[in-house]
């Protein structure tokens, strides 16, 4: 395992960096895109958005990256004592809770609600205002925790 970990680190790495990208382009472009159009054209976009998302590729990024970070974890504390296993658990825990975690127990809630209401009525309007409020807040979360768990794992490996 040991003669791995620097390959799986860098794999973290790319993970991190690939997510976070897309988080990024999210937090500082897309949603102000969409908060722009008409209620009901920006949930639909939303809501098209939130379908098309689920692809193997970036499924594999998001969550993948997340199931590495066990590995990582495990191995940073079995070998606690190795040069870099603070930066590499550290990269890992943020990851893991600032990624995956946050995407389950805040990001999939808000999408969820937002697939079940109607994009014409009033209730529809302020649940895509709490919606562009709210996901995005989490959104910034999930960008800034996975662009420090790259520079972690980055620094785990100098």
């Amino acid at each position: 395992m040991i003669k791995l970990l620097p390959t799986l680190t860098v794999i973290a790495a790319i993970g991190s960096g690939v997510v976070g990208g897309v988080f990024f382009a999210f937090s500082n472009f897309v949603m102000a895109a969409l908060a722009r159009l008409p209620v009901p054209s920006g949930i639909a976009a939303m809501n098209s958005i939130n379908i098309t998302v689920i692809t193997p590729t970036f499924m594999t990024a998001l969550f993948g990256t997340g199931l590495l970070c066990l590995v990582l974890i495990a191995t940073a504390i079995m070998g606690w004592s190795q040069s870099g296993s603070y930066w590499l658990l550290a990269g890992a825990v943020i990851y893991l809770i600032g990624n995956p975690i946050v995407t389950m127990v805040f990001n999939v809630p808000l999408n969820d609600a937002l697939a079940a209401v109607d994009p014409a009525s009033s209730n529809g309007a302020a649940v895509w205002a709490n919606h562009l409020s709210q996901w995005v807040m989490w959104n910034h979360v999930r960008t800034i925790t996975a662009i420090i768990a790259m520079a972690c794992f980055i620094l785990s490996l100098l």
